[in-house]
């Protein structure tokens, strides 16, 4: 499985716009996980698991402790999900995850993005597959103590490996949510990725001229600020 589904982490944030851009996406996660649950990661692991994801990305405190007192207030924000499929350059495939109270807006911005490059709408989710993705750092944890924890809580587990002192293990969707409370009682304390994410069943490599044309693509994705995840099947490293 390698490390592909850290690429979108590791890029975001290179500038003002993007940390912007990133700063609000994390503000709705946190806000809709705080919001569905009490506001204290102790108690809301849904709410924990979102601070850690957005802290792994560089999300200050403050962003978070303001998304979470925005959720205790009386007013209420609703936003609503959508996922776009694209054909990129290179024939590349892309999936666009948006979270957004205001629908028209994100269909607009994500159409105004792919027209500066070569990308069209089509329908390429089939080749990619839904899975729960766990990264953090070993701090003591064997393979062996990891799987079969999770096996005797009958987890289906897909793969466990060990890369520069991270775990990374992944299971069937459906098993995520007991997966993230069985790692946090076998004493994992912080989660560099944890959720719940497309994964390509194949990949592909471009040409350098493609190439570049898909590095615009997701920068342009990256500034649209409805836009929650990208999900693609190139190769990148």
């Amino acid at each position: 499985m390698g490390r592909h589904f850290e690429v979108r982490a590791r890029s975001m944030a290179s500038t003002a716009a993007k940390k912007s851009a990133l700063y609000a996406r994390a503000s709705k996660e946190i806000y809709l996980a705080a919001k569905g649950g009490v506001p204290d990661p102790k108690s809301n692991l849904n709410l924990r698991s979102a601070i850690d994801k957005f802290k792994s990305m560089g999300v200050t405190r403050e962003v978070i402790d303001r998304a979470i007192k925005k959720a205790t207030g009386t007013e209420s924000v609703a936003y609503i999900p959508g996922r776009y499929e694209l054909i990129g350059p290179g024939n590349s495939f892309i999936v666009v995850d948006t979270l957004t109270d205001n629908v028209n807006r994100a269909i607009s911005d994500i159409k105004a993005a792919i027209k500066k490059v070569d990308a069209s709408f089509a329908s390429v989710a089939y080749n990619f597959q839904e899975t729960g993705v766990f990264v953090f750092a070993s701090n003591g944890l064997t393979q062996e103590s990891i799987e079969e924890t999770l096996i005797l809580n009958d987890i289906d587990v897909w793969e466990i490996s060990l890369e520069d002192n991270e775990f990374q293990v992944t299971v069937n969707p459906l098993a995520y949510g007991v997966t993230r409370d069985t790692l946090y009682e076998l004493g994992v304390e912080e989660f560099k990725i944890n959720e719940i994410r497309l994964i390509p069943l194949s990949t592909i490599t471009l040409n350098e001229e493609n190439l570049v044309e898909f590095q615009r693509l997701l920068d342009l994705l990256d500034d649209v600020e409805d836009v929650q995840d990208v999900y693609y099947n190139v190769e990148l490293d």
